[in-house]
Parts: C-alpha cells; sequence; structure tokens
C-alpha cells in the first residue's frame, strides 16, 4: 500500500509537460457549406484541448460575418484569452488575425509586413508557461497568397523583428507556401525546425490537395512532436493543424 501511494505522488513528476497547439485559417466563419457558424469552428478547436490558438482571416465586426467580433466570441466559447491583429479596415470593422491562449499572456507584438495582395501583419505573443518550456513566444502566421518573392520577403522582415529574442519561438499558420518554397527554406537554413512528419495537406477542406499550413519552431529545449491534419472538411475552407510539443530529456531533437 505504501508503495502504490508513493507511485501514485511520483506519477505527476513522472508525466511530461507538453504543449497542444492548434493552427487554423478560419475563413471569417464562413464554411464550405456557405454558413457562418463560430460555434462549429470552437467545437472543432476544443477538441483538441489546445494551449494555443492561432487563427487566420478573422473578422471584428465586420458587416459579412454579422458585426461580431469573432475573436472575442470564441475566446468566450472556449474560455480562452484572445489578442486581434489587424490587417485592415474591413465592411465597417476590421479584418485581420488572432491567438487564443490559456496561458497567461505576458505581451503582445504586432510585426508589420511588407504589403501585397491584401495588407499583412504577424501576430505575436509571449506567453509564459510555469514548467516547460518556460516563456516563449507564438507566432500567427499569414503570409502572401499571390507572390513567392513578396512571402520571403515577409518572413525576412518577420526574422529580423524577431532576433533579439532570447526564449524560444514557435511560428504557426497560413504561410501559403508550399514545403520546398524559398521562403519556407529560408527559415529552415536560419535554424528553424518545421514541425512536420511526411506530408500532410490543408488546402481545400473538402478535397486537400496542397500543403500551406505549417509550425515551425526555434529555440525550445530538447522536444519530441506528433502533429496532424484535422479532417474537417467543412467548417472552414481550410484544414485546421494541430500539434503536440512535449520535452525529450537528454536527446538532440
Amino acid at each position: 500500500m505504501k508503495i502504490l501511494m508513493f507511485l501514485v505522488f511520483l506519477l505527476p513528476c513522472l508525466v511530461a509537460d507538453e504543449l497542444r497547439l492548434v493552427a487554423y485559417n478560419i475563413h471569417h466563419g464562413e464554411g464550405m457549406d456557405g454558413k457562418l457558424d463560430l460555434k462549429r469552428i470552437a467545437k472543432v478547436i476544443a477538441a483538441e484541448k489546445p494551449d494555443l490558438v492561432a487563427l487566420q482571416e478573422v473578422d471584428k465586426v465586420c458587416k459579412r460575418s454579422g458585426s461580431v467580433d469573432q475573436a472575442a466570441e470564441l475566446a468566450k466559447l472556449l474560455k480562452m484569452e484572445h489578442r486581434f491583429g489587424k490587417f485592415m479596415d474591413y465592411q465597417g470593422g476590421e479584418y485581420g488575425m488572432a491567438v487564443l491562449s490559456r496561458l497567461p499572456i505576458e505581451k503582445t507584438v504586432i510585426h508589420r509586413l511588407p504589403k501585397g495582395a491584401e495588407p499583412r501583419v504577424a501576430l505575436e505573443v509571449v506567453v509564459g508557461s510555469p514548467n516547460w518550456p518556460g516563456k516563449f513566444s507564438f507566432v500567427s502566421i499569414h503570409n502572401d497568397w499571390i507572390k513567392e518573392p513578396l512571402r520571403v520577403q515577409q518572413i525576412e522582415v518577420l526574422q529580423e523583428g524577431l532576433k533579439d529574442r532570447k526564449h524560444p519561438v514557435i511560428l504557426a499558420g497560413d504561410f501559403n507556401a508550399r514545403p520546398d518554397s524559398a521562403s519556407l527554406k529560408k527559415l529552415e537554413t536560419k535554424g528553424w525546425k518545421m514541425l512536420r512528419e511526411g506530408r500532410k495537406n490543408t488546402w481545400s477542406a473538402s478535397e486537400p490537395k496542397v500543403e500551406i499550413d505549417f509550425f515551425f519552431a526555434k529555440g525550445l529545449p530538447p522536444f519530441r512532436f506528433q502533429d496532424k491534419v484535422i479532417a474537417e472538411t467543412v467548417a472552414s475552407d481550410h484544414r485546421p493543424i494541430a500539434v503536440v510539443i512535449s520535452p525529450a530529456v537528454g536527446e538532440n531533437d
């Protein structure tokens, strides 16, 4: 009995901490069926029990989506904190991206990126994890959807904006670029690790033929990860992606 009680006490110490992350281009809440349904989006996200969520194509009180503050509404439904980053004014409101977090947000930074077909930003939050990996940045990405040379410029500007970070950084979202593209290669040559095992197409949701949504990490302590594309075919025009990152003590991943 004493041994059993000791093991019960010790078990939480033996279970590795993990980060559960989701990235989702929500297409302002409009699904492949033409319906606006944030509750449907929230249900997809909730199933992954994420610590952080990077959202792209988010409306803030725009007419086309019922003048709803979508980031605030999703945060309410999921019982998470939120931050919004504006691309531009649109239909009486604002259009951009968001981050949802269960971890305390210490700081928010909006990185202005070179303008392409639309204005673009990257939205960074600095969060504190009580254990592994401690403080880190989580950055929501949505790069230009037309020109690869412009995406390269956007990556360059973002890397310059992040160069002084002394803590780990995770990028998440819609890069609008394929795995072998110049913009993603530029990240990898600067020490960023793509958190991806095997090809995982993400667009379009109903019949995905291209892979353009990713996670990247830099500066994390040794870790393992498991990534997947969530098999959601209707709620948005993209399929969301998820990754679970956990420490790998003594390994050099």
